[in-house]
């Protein structure tokens, strides 16, 4: 049990420092910053030898962006999102998603909706 026990943690170790090597040389191959104007106004963007990619734009109203990198796994994942006044608004196929709403529930919310109860 002790050998078994000695292997698998060598095995984590190793699984580790390969984790850790994997984006260390990646290099910055396009970089473009416009820093914020007297307005607020600013805009960044790069990319890497490593295959992620982000740019954003934003003023004192918002932002609007966007990044993508392949994860661990080899799947391509991308980002984009928004921040406003409705608050932070990512988007990306990646994100959960709610469950669809029960029939039964759509058809109780009909009818409420359909009969509102009377003022009393």
């Amino acid at each position: 049990m002790f050998k078994l026990s000695l292997c698998l943690l060598a095995a984590l170790m190793l699984a580790n420092v390969y984790a850790d090597n994997i984006n260390k040389d990646a290099v910055i191959t396009r970089e473009d910053v416009d820093p914020a104007d007297a307005e607020g106004n600013y805009q960044f963007a790069f990319e890497t030898s490593n295959g992620i990619q982000a740019q954003e734009a934003g003023n004192v109203n918002g932002i609007r962006g966007s990044s993508s990198y392949i994860s661990p796994e080899g799947v391509a994942i991308s980002l984009n999102y928004v921040a406003d006044e409705n608050g932070f608004q990512p988007q990306g196929d990646h994100l959960p998603t709610a469950p669809p709403i029960p029939e039964a529930i759509l058809r109780a919310l009909e009818y409420i909706a359909a009969h509102p109860p009377s003022p009393q």
